[in-house]
């Protein structure tokens, strides 16, 4: 090893965790790689050490700004004081296992100080499309960011082991031999990975000797939000992003029109915009600040139904019965101009929005909300005879309306979703195997259990309103969802109530949702809203990353959230 290493100054930053042993399932591995030998250590095919020699009063340093920050706190003993001659060896214990916010899978213990931020400190990385990443980590541990340098004591190294393209979200990360690095096969494995070090240094300001072997159990985690009851500011929206992507958070949902409200600027239909609402330009600058975190933004029209935003700037679209009654928020489907307005503003906002995947909704259509849609809704059940045959019904031109979208938006090369609720049994029309479904309840009218969808081979994102629905004001029997609750008793597998789907169908099962959805909007603040959520949003990214049962009991858990996220 260099002789100028201070490793005085490193033995002062070694912490010791004192959380529970992991569970059995979570392989924990001693890496043997050194041999001491007289006053040195030789290295033998690795860069993780087994048994370190302390040397006093070489080359000290004091690490960056320490104490300033919670990402530089130096947690340990003091040093010992330079003397004349070496003291003796001595040897690290194994390291613990780090304590982050979702918890590591796999943590291969070894010997060594650890690592910690300090003067002279680089971010370095091997592959220029890491520069965001390498700037952002830099500024976070407060090191220089060396663009593309080789790697030495104290740096912390990003790479990329495949072409960047990959969609895996693993990664390595390596302390050892003085340094860190972080290595996966896709640039998001990487950005987990610094998340993964700036919690290791938020909670203890070292992160602990040995080699993090980490991957999400679920490829979609995201966070609804409903702008379109509520008006959300987008700097409140831009913490939130900032927030998710820290918890490891791969998608942020914007339901953005309802009847209460359309929150996002138009060119094609300006008239339908409410007057508090984003403009374009602040949304682009949340994508910006989303895909620098790794996260899509997943967009919601809803249709055929909650367009009542739109329907009060063209009144001549809504669905009325056959005594003239007109349905709140439903557009006439049988009216070829609803579908003309719906299709312009969802080609309009995938100009705007170009992740891969898009949200439809259908739910809550008023006209299949009734005891009798046909006997109701005549001119529906006309329409859908001429379109699909005699025996069609007025929810087989609710599918249809549902395929025509889900056309659309395939056309902009989207996956697309839709509510639970707007799937039906039987009919002669069924929707687009390709859509997935966004599972969030059992107590509508024609909602199906979670075992139709999954035993027909459809894929399903889990919404559950039991427990993933924050819902303003609690209306309609909802109360607040609490971060124990989650952590303790759901898993992805709990799509509806609190029973647990087969785990035959857990591949199934792409990942979860929180939901936050402004029904009653002025019952809490934005301020309000963001500490409803934050238990909640890291219990769930927790599941979502392992959703097997956690190694810490809800309090340290909770502990654990408020040092490090």
């Amino acid at each position: 090893m260099d002789g100028d290493r201070d490793w005085e100054g490193k033995d002062r930053g070694r912490v010791v965790n004192r959380g529970r042993r992991r569970a059995p399932r979570r392989k924990t591995a001693i890496t043997s790689k050194g041999l001491l030998v007289g006053a040195g250590v030789v290295l033998a095919g690795g860069a993780v050490a087994a048994a370190v020699t302390v040397w006093p009063g070489e080359g000290k340093r004091t690490p960056a700004g320490a104490g300033s920050t919670p990402e530089r706190t130096s947690v340990g003993a003091a040093a010992t004081p330079p003397s004349a001659s070496p003291s003796p060896s001595r040897t690290y214990p194994l390291s613990e296992e780090p304590r982050t916010v979702p918890a590591v899978r796999e943590h291969e213990a070894a010997r060594g100080p650890g690592w910690k931020p300090a003067d002279g400190g680089r971010v370095v990385v091997r592959n220029a499309a890491l520069a965001d990443e390498g700037r952002l980590t830099a500024g976070e541990l407060g090191l220089d960011y060396a663009g593309e340098a080789k790697p030495r004591d104290g740096d912390v190294e990003l790479a990329l082991t495949g072409s960047g393209k990959s969609a895996s979200e693993a990664y390595t990360l390596t302390v050892g031999d003085g340094r860190v690095r972080i290595a996966a096969p896709a640039e998001a494995g990487v950005f987990y990975g610094t998340r993964t070090l700036k919690q290791e240094v938020r909670g203890g300001g070292t992160a602990p000797e040995g080699v993090v072997k980490d991957e999400p159990a679920k490829p979609q985690r995201g966070f609804m939000l409903d702008i379109a009851r509520k008006h959300f500011t987008a700097g409140w929206i831009e913490d939130r992003v900032r927030e998710l992507g820290d918890l490891k958070y791969n998608q942020l949902g914007l339901h953005f029109s309802d009847d209460q409200g359309f929150r996002i600027e138009s060119t094609s239909h300006p008239e339908v915009v409410s007057e508090q609402h984003l403009t374009k330009a602040q949304v682009r600058k949340i994508l910006d600040l989303a895909e620098s975190r790794h996260i899509t933004v997943v967009p919601e029209i809803d249709s055929p139904g909650h367009l009542g935003a739109v329907i009060a700037a063209n009144p001549e679209l809504q669905l009325r019965n056959a005594q003239g009654v007109a349905a709140s928020g439903a557009v006439d489907i049988a009216d070829p101009e609803s579908a003309e307005v719906v299709d312009e503003l969802l080609d309009e906002y995938a100009d705007l929005f170009k992740g891969a995947y898009w949200h439809l909704g259908a739910d809550e259509y008023r006209a299949l909300m009734v005891s009798n849609p046909e006997a109701s809704y005549p001119q529906l059940a006309a329409a859908a005879r001429q379109k699909y045959g005699a025996g069609a019904t007025v929810a087989d031109l609710a599918t249809g309306w549902l395929n025509d979208r889900a056309k659309v938006m395939r056309g902009h090369d989207r996956t697309v979703r839709a509510w639970n609720d707007g799937f039906f049994r039987g009919g002669s029309v069924q929707p687009d195997t390709s859509i997935q479904v966004a599972y969030w309840t059992g107590k509508e009218i024609g909602a199906r259990p979670p075992i139709e969808y999954l035993s027909a081979g459809r894929q399903v994102i889990n919404y559950n309103d039991e427990y993933l629905y924050y819902v303003l004001g609690e209306p309609n029997q909802f109360v607040y969802p609490t971060g124990q609750r989650i952590y303790e008793s759901w898993t992805p597998r709990v799509l509806r109530g609190t029973t647990a789907v087969p785990a035959q169908y857990d591949d199934q099962i792409l990942g979860g949702v929180f939901a936050v959805w402004c029904d009653l909007a002025n019952r809490q603040t934005e301020a309000q809203v963001a500490a409803g959520v934050r238990m909640p949003l890291r219990a769930l990214s927790q599941k979502l990353w392992d959703p097997g049962k956690p190694a810490l009991g809800w309090a340290e858990f909770r502990e654990l959230s408020a040092k490090v996220s």
